[in-house]
C-alpha cells in the first residue's frame, strides 16, 4: 500500500506549543525542539523516522537539530532528513527552522575535523546535499578549536551567511572566554550569533555556574539546551536497576559507572519531587530547563512517537516554587 501524501495538522500552531524569542532577533523557536543525534540514522527505520518527524511538526515543533556526523553512521541522520524533506516537508520548508553543525570528526585526514575554514565550508556543502536543501537556517561551529585561530573559524561563519548557505550562525560548547570573543567578532561584522548550544540539565549546571547563560542573554544571543535528561538518567528508567534495552546496557554514551548508588539515590529523590508536581521525572527535568527566560529551547531525542508525546507534557507546567527549586538544588548540588 502506498502511504498517503503528508498533510500536516491544521491546528499545529494552536495545540499547545509555545514559542520563545531567540535573543535579540526576529526568530521564535518552539520551547521543545527535536534533535536527530540518535534514532534517525541508517540503523533506524525510515518509517519510524517519518512518523516522529510528522508527529513533531503536527505538534508545533518547527526546529529540527542536526549535525554532519549524526547517525550512526556519520551523515546518515542528514540523509534521513533529506528523505523526509523530499517525501513530506518540501512544501513546508518555510515553516521549518533547520540546523546543522561541523566541528567534530567527520572524515579521515587533517581536513575532516575541528574548526578550519576548509572543513567548515566542505562540511556544510556535504550537509546541504544530504539534506536536499539550498540553505540551513542556522549553522554552528560545533566545538571550540584551540589550535585554529578563532578568527578563521568565525570568519568562515560570516562568509557562509554572506553566501546565503545559512541564514544565521551559532556556537556550541565554547568556553566562556571564546564565546565572548565570538559574540563580539560576529556582531562587528553584522552577523550576530543567534544561538549558543550547550549541555544543560539538573545534574549538569555548567552553563549557569560558568556564567554562559547570563552572558548569552546579555549579548542578545539565545541559548538552546541539549542532553536535558542527562542521557536518560533523569527519567524513571533507572529507578529500579538497568533495563536490558537501555542505553547503559547497550554500551552507549551513558556508562554503567555513571549509575552509582549515590546517583540512583538522587534520581529517586528527584522522582519524588516530580510526583508531587504531578509530573514524571522526565517531564519535570525538561520543565526545569525551561523554568526561566535564560533558555530559548530544549532539544529532545526520541526513539518513538510516544516518547515525543510524553515529553511535550512538560510544557503543561514549567513553573517552580522557590521551595521546589531549593529542594532540587539540595538534592543535586550537595
Amino acid at each position: 500500500m502506498i502511504p498517503p501524501i503528508f498533510s500536516p495538522a491544521a491546528d499545529r500552531y494552536e495545540n499547545g506549543m509555545k514559542y520563545r524569542r531567540c535573543g535579540r532577533s526576529g526568530i521564535l523557536l518552539p520551547e521543545i525542539s527535536l534533535g536527530l543525534w540518535h534514532n534517525f540514522g541508517d540503523v533506524d527505520t525510515l518509517a519510524n523516522s517519518l512518523k516522529k518527524a510528522h508527529y513533531a511538526f503536527d505538534h508545533g515543533i518547527t526546529h529540527f537539530d542536526l549535525a554532519n556526523n549524526y547517525g550512526p553512521s556519520y551523515g546518515s541522520a542528514e540523509e534521513t532528513f533529506g528523505t523526509i524533506m523530499e517525501k513530506s516537508f518540501r512544501p513546508y520548508r518555510d515553516e521549518l527552522f533547520i540546523s546543522t553543525k561541523a566541528g567534530h570528526d567527520m572524515w579521515p585526514g587533517p581536513y575532516g575535523d575541528w574548526g578550519s575554514r576548509k572543513y567548515l565550508f566542505a562540511s556544510l556543502e556535504q550537509s546541504l546535499r544530504r539534506m536536499k536543501l539550498d540553505y540551513v537556517d542556522i549553522f554552528y561551529s560545533h566545538r571550540f578549536d584551540p589550535q585554529t585561530p578563532l578568527e578563521e573559524t568565525l570568519q568562515a561563519l560570516v562568509d557562509i551567511v554572506r553566501q546565503g548557505k545559512a541564514l544565521y550562525v551559532g556556537i556550541s560548547k565554547y568556553p566562556k572566554e571564546a564565546a565572548d570573543f565570538a559574540y563580539n567578532y560576529l556582531a562587528e561584522r553584522d552577523v550576530p550569533c543567534l544561538l549558543y548550544q550547550g549541555r544543560y540539565n539538573i545534574f549538569n549546571r555548567e552553563p549557569e555556574q560558568e556564567g554562559i547563560l547570563a552572558d548569552a542573554k546579555e549579548k542578545g544571543c539565545g541559548f538552546i539546551a541539549f542532553s536535558p535528561l542527562a542521557q536518560g538518567l533523569l527519567t524513571d528508567r533507572y529507578l529500579n536497576g538497568i533495563p536490558e534495552d537501555s542505553r547503559v546496557a547497550r554500551g552507549g554514551f551513558l556508562k554503567k559507572e555513571a549509575l552509582t548508588d549515590e546517583t540512583i539515590a538522587k534520581i529517586r529523590r528527584l522522582n519524588e519531587v516530580a510526583l508531587r508536581r504531578g509530573q514524571t521525572l522526565a517531564e519535570m527535568s525538561l520543565a526545569w530547563v525551561l523554568k526561566d527566560d535564560l533558555v530559548t529551547s530544549v532539544i529532545i531525542g526520541a526513539s518513538s512517537v510516544e516518547q515525543i508525546e510524553r515529553n511535550l507534557k512538560a510544557l503543561d507546567n514549567t513553573s517552580f516554587t522557590p521551595e521546589e527549586l531549593s529542594e532540587i538544588n539540595e538534592i543535586t548540588l550537595a
